[in-house]
């Protein structure tokens, strides 16, 4: 069994969120977010994975290497142009040697790949895809099936109140070598929009596996954040103990310094809270972050090496590495901060602030 993981193309954008980090980069829990879904894979016995991708940023080839260090063989596709979710997987077709997984690197979810497998090998067909239901539909891609599973009808963005049904499509696919056959070669094709349509029509069976699991995509800050809050809180199962956890606790309360974090928080290694801060709840910290006097940090996931000075304010937001945000500035909600930027003492940023790397603001 492979896996390819589409890095790039459609459905995986850069988005703001990044500020220049390759978003596979972007960590979940101070662990990059491909490594998480790399570990799923190998839990799994999956060793060989394949990333297509429209580009391939250094920092990805320079952690992940040939996969070695994680015990899988990682091979890496660079498209010319961009493909598409279909075009992606038909050029890496040759190195597809049976059944694969296909997985979107915007999604964190709590899917179990082994029982997905299982039901693939009950039903047969040229694949399975993994479906949730949702309140509203009318953002996704509405999947119709029968009662025992088999697919009839794909229904992209339906307006609200006439989706056919509330079972969407999670980004999660099974597929049979089969599948490449119905793909064009050399140019942008959508899975979901073309792919799939086709397959149903020449009369083949694609199945649909509906699972309750945790799912979202982690492509929007808010988002991002709500990931963090549900891992924290155990409603996405991601082997974090609850309350004040992380490497860098054990030194915090050795110190003494750990009165006033406020669960649940994860701390990486090397972290220093002024024991006046206010750290939490639901909050993360990166190795090396260092939270000065009557700081107050909440509902917010900072990278490695962010300096938080004494007196200033951080809620519901993301700091990206490197940053220092200066003494007694405030952060407001929804905010989210480039790597390396440095925010002035007594800055005031409004809610949802987009400050990137090179635009450092003045105090106001």
């Amino acid at each position: 069994m492979q896996a390819i993981v589409l890095v790039g193309g459609e459905g995986t954008r850069l988005r703001p969120l990044t500020f220049g980090t390759p978003k596979p980069m972007v960590p979940i829990m101070n662990v990059p977010f491909l490594a998480r879904t790399l570990e799923r894979l190998y839990d799994v016995g999956i060793r060989d994975v394949i990333l297509p991708a429209g580009y391939m940023p250094q920092a990805i080839t320079e952690y992940f290497g040939d996969g070695s260090r994680l015990g899988m063989n990682i091979t890496y596709v660079i498209e010319d142009e961009p493909l598409g979710t279909a075009g992606a997987i038909k050029n890496v077709e040759q190195h597809i040697t049976g059944p694969f997984f296909v997985m979107n690197g915007d999604v964190l979810t709590s899917l179990d790949l082994q029982a997905m497998i299982d039901y693939h090998t009950q039903k047969g067909g040229l694949g399975v895809l993994h479906l949730i239901k949702v309140e509203d539909p009318s953002a996704f891609g509405c999947v119709v099936h029968d009662e025992n599973g088999r697919i009839s009808q794909f229904v992209e963005k339906p307006p609200k109140g006439t989706e056919p049904t509330n079972e969407v499509n999670a980004g999660t696919y099974l597929l049979e070598p089969g599948v490449l056959n119905m793909i064009p070669p050399g140019r942008n094709v959508s899975i979901e929009r073309e792919t799939f349509p086709k397959i149903l029509a020449e009369g083949n069976a694609l199945y649909a596996y509906t699972t309750s699991d945790y799912w979202i995509d982690v492509g929007r800050p808010e988002h991002y954040l709500s990931a963090h809050r549900d891992i924290l809180s155990g409603a996405m199962p991601l082997k974090v103990e609850p309350g004040v956890n992380g490497p860098g606790v054990s030194k915090l309360q050795a110190q003494g310094d750990a009165f006033n974090l406020i669960a649940p928080v994860h701390i990486e290694k090397d972290v220093q809270v002024d024991p006046s801060a206010k750290v939490g709840p639901n909050v993360v910290l990166g190795a090396g972050c260092r939270i000065g006097a009557n700081a107050i940090v909440q509902e917010s996931v900072l990278w490695d090496n962010v300096i938080v000075e004494n007196g200033a304010h951080i809620e519901e937001s993301i700091i990206a590495s490197g940053s220092r945000i200066g003494a007694n500035a405030r952060i407001g909600r929804g905010s989210v901060i480039g790597h390396d930027v440095v925010i002035e003492a007594g800055t005031i940023a409004p809610e949802g602030s987009r400050i990137g790397p090179t635009a450092p603001i003045g105090a106001k």
